[in-house]
């Protein structure tokens, strides 16, 4: 039976270390890469590039705030403290929302994937078998999400390192019926920027939204038994996964294959592996990318159920969201995640696949954005309001503070103009605009409900 305790410290050091690292290496790496590999062409790697940048930048604004107090609902909870309860009700809903909708869509991608594999079995069927066993793996205890995601994170970062090794293989002429590419496929179809510049911005979206799951780590960090050293640890390894895992295997593709190659969209690592004559490679790609999707769905359920949690014991949720079992797991909150999915399958079963898959990107398309800008906001004031004592003993400080925080924001808020600007991410940010108006506009209205209740049972 649910109860109102609290949830428990499990998660061992090297398992929320492999979660950090595995929350880089998402479906979209090995899904969405290959379209925005074809609208911008080779320079896209600079897209990754400098996207990574600026997401090893917030993530250090996060370190900051997560090494000073750890606790379940990270950047929500920082944010209800330094900007407001409106704030942190807001930012945690809307980040709770992407989480529920990437359920939805991690469950019918990791469906169509696995019907790939098994052609007999219907994609709903898989849908239902996916969603019934990560939430049960999820209602279990902690240490089942932990032992799950830290496996998925081991595969997911084993294919994605023998990948860049026999890219590098290659290019270096190591394959004797693969000459060695040079630059010809970087500059000689049509240069680094064969479209121009505009498709770079559009192709930010989807970049965006594979970088995010990075922040996992300090939301885990709650539940962890030495959760201070292991989300530095993390945190401070992030720039050289971004580095090596996206930039260093984007590189790869677009140095032997060219951008404008039929397969790149398809599935760009199983379009190298399948030049380089590596055997089996649609099926290996399909098990990596079905791994991807799975972790991302088991992180889904656990990032929005502890949201859900978090958002509940600060009052901006319903109680039932912040009770636990007596495993310590709160048994409402994933339930509530898990909705969504289950609703995804029953849309799958009625709908075509590809109606549903263009609901659910639209709707959740550019919150990445705006729970970033959410990060920089909070930590830009917590350090303002920190005397140089409280500066002094923190365990990670942002770089170049505030100057360099202030120039981040600024780059996410031209993002978000450059979105509006453009016509095939309007509808994306339009769509996350309006879910985040809505959660703001709850938040004031919880806020000045909560200003209200001490000043009447003062008089």
């Amino acid at each position: 039976m649910p109860t109102s305790g609290n949830l428990q410290h499990s998660i061992n050091t090297r398992q929320l270390t492999m979660i950090g690292i595995g929350g880089v290496i998402g479906a979209g790496l090995f899904i969405g890469s290959g379209k925005a590999i074809a609208a911008a062409g080779p320079g896209i790697v600079f897209v990754y590039l400098l996207t990574g940048l600026l997401i090893i930048l917030v993530m250090r604004m996060l370190a900051e705030l997560a090494t000073a107090s750890p606790e379940t609902g990270s950047f929500s909870s920082y944010a209800s403290r330094e900007l407001g309860s409106w704030a942190g009700l807001a930012v945690g809903w809307v980040y709770a929302y992407h989480w529920c909708v990437t359920v939805a869509f991690e469950a019918i991608a990791g469906a169509a994937i696995a019907n790939q594999l098994l052609p007999s079995v219907p994609t709903w069927l898989y849908s239902l078998i996916f969603m019934s066993a990560l939430t049960g793996v999820n209602l279990a205890a902690v240490t089942s999400f932990a032992r799950f995601e830290f496996w998925f994170a081991m595969i997911k970062v084993i294919a994605i390192v023998a990948f860049i090794g026999i890219g590098i293989a290659a290019v270096c002429g190591l394959f004797p019926h693969y000459p060695a590419p040079g630059t010809a496929n970087l500059l000689r179809q049509g240069g680094l920027f064969p479209n121009g510049f505009t498709p770079l911005l559009v192709a930010s979206l989807t970049v965006f939204f594979a970088y995010f799951g990075t922040e996992l780590v300090t939301i885990a960090a709650g539940e962890a038994k030495d959760p201070v050293s292991a989300v530095r640890a993390s945190m401070r390894s992030v720039a050289g996964r971004i580095l090596i895992f996206y930039v260093g295997s984007i590189l790869v593709v677009v140095t032997l294959l060219p951008w404008n190659a039929t397969q790149i969209t398809q599935s760009p690592y199983a379009a190298v592996l399948n030049l380089l004559g590596v055997p089996g490679t649609q099926t290996i790609m399909n098990l990596v990318v079905l791994t991807a999707v799975l972790s991302c769905l088991n992180s889904g359920l656990y990032s929005s159920s502890r949201m859900l949690f978090a958002l509940s014991r600060r009052g901006e949720a319903p109680r039932l969201l912040g009770r636990t079992a007596r495993s310590g797991v709160p048994v409402a909150g994933v339930l509530a995640a898990s909705s969504a999915g289950f609703l995804a399958v029953v849309a799958n079963f009625f709908l075509p696949t590809g109606a549903v898959f263009t609901f659910l990107l639209s709707s959740s398309g550019a919150i990445a954005v705006v729970v970033y800008l959410c990060i920089c906001a909070t930590q830009i004031v917590g350090r303002r309001n920190k005397t140089a004592a409280q500066i002094a003993a923190l365990p990670v400080k942002m770089w170049g503070n505030p100057y360099l925080s202030y120039a981040v924001g600024a780059i996410l808020l031209a993002i978000v103009v450059g979105m509006a600007l453009t016509s095939s991410t309007r509808t994306p940010l339009a769509l996350t605009m309006t879910v985040t108006a809505a959660a703001v506009a709850a938040g004031l209205i919880h806020q000045r409900r909560a200003a209200a209740v001490p000043m009447a049972t003062a008089e």
